[in-house]
């Protein structure tokens, strides 16, 4: 059974998977192209659907795209729509420039193997959900609309507010500087839910003509798409206030009970030892990945090697790392699959299986596939069906080499794993006639530190 870290409980707990688990994902603001930093947090949660499937448990996801309503200044509820503000900087229409960005979202997490959601919704094209679910929260007294046309939570009718960052509503401070406090709430703490305004991603409401805040989205399209029963939550550690808090606020106060049972977050990610940002000139793309003639799913296994909500300092060495280690381990798949087939290796398997269960600890499942790739006990035969049957979780296509390049010699492929023993065993002289022998079927082989490859 899946034990996850759920962050409003402060401790791991199992995922009831039962016949079918619900799952939300916070996905992105799509007016810029997504960097590594923010990948990683996608990566969560298509481990937690990958190791809840191969449990046979149907895993239904909805994440979010978007499109409106998210502000340049997060810090307040004034400001300007990230998505107008780019659109304007980059001379497009606003939904034309969303659709872009949403295409390379779709693109890169593609590329990394992310299994995409059964529901997708954009926040622009589900108005009318926001719009609904704001006039439920005003009837039932969570919610009070203003004569300029904004509408606010009114946070004090919610007294859990704050389980899952910590965050009191009696030691929450107004803000930063005082003056940025909206003189039109309640109290400093509540959150516009609507706001007045006029022109592009604007629309009427019985309130005036506006657009939604940006938390009334995810509360609307979760319920709809999810129902009011949510297993799973996941995100950004960035994201536990206030988006969360404030979804969890309004999902609940509608719903009248705990809609979302678990909240799970990854962790930061930095790139040479700093956030990643314009103003450091230290964002990485994944399309920067690929120019730099790495395979894309190295940033996926250079992700594997530490845990989802373990700070990552990401460098150009850690990636050129693990596409070399994603490389070997095709070609030793490919390998391995010229000998017989053999069952499974149960101890292995058990140890890495045993790790994903075990909130998603994934640098100890992959230390127990390193140690399967070295053991000369195991046949090359079991070594390939289990490394095939891990990789549904792992995803890093290791049986692509697989049938692509010319078939070894008959014999071959036990020479390699005979003269691959030999390195490890220090036995140089075993090692450089081997090699001999494997040239004279044929086959050339070099040595790396990551290990030997043949052509």
């Amino acid at each position: 059974m899946l034990r996850i870290y759920d962050t409003r409980a402060r401790q791991v707990e199992e995922i009831a998977a039962g016949r079918a688990v619900r799952m939300y994902a916070c996905g992105p603001t799509v007016y810029r192209r997504a960097h590594v930093g923010n990948l990683r947090t996608y990566l969560l949660s298509d481990l937690i659907r990958r190791v809840l499937e191969r449990r046979r448990t149907r895993v239904v996801v909805c994440q979010n795209i978007t499109d409106v309503g998210h502000l340049v200044d997060d810090s307040a509820d004034g400001g300007e729509d990230k998505v107008l503000a780019q659109a304007r900087a980059e001379g497009l229409a606003p939904l034309e420039l969303a659709r872009h960005y949403e295409a390379a979202f779709v693109s890169d997490t593609a590329a990394l193997n992310l299994r995409p959601p059964e529901h997708q919704p954009r926040a622009s094209e589900n108005i009318d959900l926001m719009i609904e679910l704001i006039a439920k929260l005003i009837e039932k007294g969570h919610a009070y609309a203003l004569p300029d046309g904004s509408v606010f939570f009114d946070v004090r009718t919610f007294p859990t507010y704050g389980e899952i960052s910590g965050n009191r509503l009696d030691s929450l401070k107004p803000a930063h500087r005082i003056e940025t406090v909206d003189p039109r709430k309640r109290f400093h703490a509540d959150w516009a839910l609507w706001k007045p305004g006029e022109g592009e991603l604007t629309w009427d409401t019985p309130w005036g003509r506006g657009f939604p805040g940006w938390h009334v989205e995810c509360s609307a399209m979760s319920l709809r798409f999810l129902g009011p029963h949510i297993d799973l939550h996941t995100g950004g550690i960035d994201l536990r206030f206030p988006h969360h808090e404030d979804e969890r606020a309004q999902s609940d106060a509608v719903a009248g009970h705990e809609v979302v049972r678990r909240w799970a977050h990854g962790e930061h990610l930095l790139f040479d030892g700093r956030k990643m940002a314009k103003s450091t000139g230290n964002v990485v793309l994944l399309p920067d990945v690929v120019a730099a003639g790495l395979d894309p799913l190295a940033v996926r296994m250079a992700f594997l090697e530490h845990r989802y909500r373990q700070q990552l300092n990401l460098t150009w060495d850690t990636l050129r790392a693990a596409d070399r280690t994603v490389r070997r381990w095709r070609a030793r798949v490919a390998g391995w699959a010229e000998s017989v087939s053999a069952p499974l290796s149960r101890e292995h398997l058990d140890r890495v299986e045993a790790a994903f269960d075990d909130d998603l600890d994934t640098p100890a499942a992959l230390r127990a596939l390193r140690e399967l790739e070295r053991d000369e006990s195991v046949a090359p035969g079991a070594k390939l069906e289990t490394f095939l049957h891990l990789d549904q979780v792992l995803g890093l296509d290791l049986s692509v080499e697989i049938g692509r390049t010319r078939a070894l010699p008959a014999g071959a492929g036990e020479l390699l794993e005979t003269r691959a023993r030999a390195r490890e065993a220090g036995d140089w002289a075993e090692s450089d006639r081997l090699r001999d022998e494997l040239a004279s079927l044929g086959v050339q082989v070099s040595d790396t530190p990551e290990g030997q490859t043949w052509v």
